[in-house]
């Protein structure tokens, strides 16, 4: 049995592992005739790699993709597209220690307890390494999208990290690819930079929640009950490494409301209906109404800290952990792309699914 798979119709198979010779994905059930290359799949690489700013790990690897299968001069086939990254800055020595030690708050104790056996080298296929497959699969997404829903713009943004959140009343959409904390507010920037700094110095780590916005998406994708758009988003997001909540629109927030302030009111506008807010964050009864689809995700603090943290050994002698090796102090900068791609994917797979059942365009007209 595999669950290495998600999506419908554009299914991506993710493999490889943080200290193996490669990783990469699978992409099945892309439409054919899509213009895509390596160069056009590693810009959205690129700005998931490691080691570019001083804010992330400096593990230096060009997570340079290549298609192994799939295209032919330039566009999609329809058969399957093969995606490859190698690793070349494995250092695998600095998990040594580690080999018959779980670290508090990574998946090797429960990798331990399911498979009687784990992959200690940078927590082998739990690493957040596997997410450059998923960007890879999201770019070549983004390419169909590009193609069948132009006009269509999916965009991730930090909007807290610790102690520090976003001020939406200076919320501006153009700056968020102007840092390097993918933050919609750049007055905030110098004091982030001082707070995840003290974090790196005090050998600790911290959280972050992260907004992914696809603006410009068609009315009418998903569907009733088991293939709700929102479903599909919330698995995607929740699937990501350290991600521990998922929200759509309002979310969480959505319970300390009232009725009359959680309702979307729908007028007539010039092209169609409108909607005076968005509380329901572009989805309702999990098919979209047009509006931004908003998706919001939070990461936990990363585990791998140098401050000594109890653990037990496989024989169960109590220990203490402290995690060498190279690490994100905080991990929501780099899962900005991740979430992005995630999107891309999902949105792709529900728009395929809803030309395959209604055709194009919505069906019911207003006016």
């Amino acid at each position: 049995m595999s669950l290495n798979t998600f999506g419908h119709l554009f299914r991506v198979t993710t493999w490889g592992e943080s200290h193996g010779p490669a990783l990469g994905a699978t992409v099945d059930g892309c439409p054919p005739g899509v213009p895509v290359d390596e160069a056009g799949l590693q810009h959205w690489l690129d700005r998931r790699r490691p080691g570019q700013s001083k804010h992330t790990t400096q593990r230096k690897e060009p997570d340079a993709v290549r298609i192994l299968s799939g295209v032919f001069e330039g566009q999609t086939t329809g058969t399957p597209v093969q995606l490859m990254i190698e690793n070349t800055d494995q250092r695998s020595r600095d998990y040594g220690e580690i080999a018959r030690t779980f670290r508090p708050g990574h998946a090797d104790i429960t990798y331990h307890l399911k498979y009687g056996l784990r992959d200690y080298r940078g927590g082998g296929r739990s690493s957040a390494r596997e997410t450059a497959a998923r960007v890879a699969a999201g770019g070549l997404a983004r390419a169909a999208l590009a193609a069948l829903a132009p006009g269509l713009e999916i965009k991730g943004y930090m909007t807290r990290m610790g102690e520090m959140e976003i001020d939406r009343a200076r919320f501006d959409w153009d700056a968020i690819e102007g840092n390097d904390f993918w933050m919609p507010d750049p007055q905030a920037l110098p004091e982030w930079e001082t707070y995840l700094q003290s974090i790196r110095k005090a050998q600790n780590s911290v959280g972050a929640e992260i907004e992914v916005v696809a603006r410009g998406a068609p009315p009418g994708l998903g569907a009733p009950v088991y293939g709700k758009l929102d479903t599909d988003l919330a698995a995607a997001m929740m699937s990501i490494n350290a991600v521990k909540g998922v929200e759509i629109g309002e979310g969480m927030a959505a319970a300390g409301l009232t009725g009359t302030e959680n309702a979307d009111e729908i007028v007539m506008g010039a092209q169609g209906p409108e909607y005076t807010t968005n509380h329901a964050g572009g989805v309702l009864g999990g098919i979209s109404t047009g509006q931004d689809i908003v998706v919001r995700f939070a990461v936990k603090p990363t585990s791998s800290i140098l401050t000594p943290r109890r653990s037990i050994t496989t024989d169960g002698t109590a220990t203490e952990v402290v995690t060498k090796g190279r690490h994100d102090p905080c991990v929501g900068i780099r899962a900005v792309p991740v979430g992005e791609a995630m999107m891309a994917c999902v949105i792709l797979d529900h728009l395929l699914l809803h030309r395959g059942q209604v055709g194009d365009g919505p069906q019911g007209r207003i006016g």
